[in-house]
């Protein structure tokens, strides 16, 4: 797993780019990670929604749920499916529209200075240990080439957005994820 740095694209990885995307602010450093969970629809796994809607392409007639989301401008820079695959939307160098309204440590609007990662879950539903491996792996890389994430800058979408938010939601196991990131970096 590797970062091209000049275009901010994970290589080796599947690419579909996005239009929901702008440039951070100048100066800004990323020095946040923003763990998020997507189902489309709701609780369910598979299939092309995900991406149709991060790509303004989700179709309202498809299900009863997109009627309600199918005009939303939103993306994410990654997905982790649940058997592992990781897609990227939009490249780290530019911002994503994940967070939304958020506040980390005294810094509003999130997707100024983070990265969104999504996986494909539910907040009650056990994620996969492949998940949770590429997310550790993710993780490191991204340390790599943007110093100013550091061991502690690593949150869920609940925790930036309280009361707005859930995900990544209960089920999400958070020493799990740092037990395979020390284990990686041993």
């Amino acid at each position: 797993m590797k970062i091209n740095n000049n275009s901010g694209l994970l290589e080796d990885t599947t690419q579909i780019p996005s239009c929901n995307f702008d440039d951070r602010p100048d100066k800004t450093s990323i020095s946040l990670i923003v763990v998020h969970n997507i189902s489309l629809p709701p609780g369910q796994y598979g299939g092309p929604y995900i991406s149709q809607l991060f790509t303004n392409q989700l179709d309202k007639e498809e299900h009863p749920y997109f009627a309600d989301i199918y005009q939303l401008k939103v993306s994410s820079h990654l997905l982790i499916r649940r058997d592992g695959e990781i897609i990227q939307y939009v490249p780290f160098n530019k911002r994503a529209w994940h967070a939304g309204a958020s506040t980390y440590c005294g810094k509003e609007c999130c997707n100024d200075f983070s990265i969104g990662i999504e996986l494909e879950g539910a907040d009650e539903e056990p994620y996969e240990d492949i998940q949770y491996e590429k997310l550790a792996e993710l993780i490191l890389e991204l340390r790599q080439n943007y110093p100013d994430i550091n061991k502690n800058a690593i949150t869920g979408h609940s925790d930036i957005a309280p009361g707005r938010k859930t995900d990544p939601g209960p089920a999400f196991n958070w020493d799990h994820l740092q037990q395979l990131i020390t284990q990686q970096t041993d």
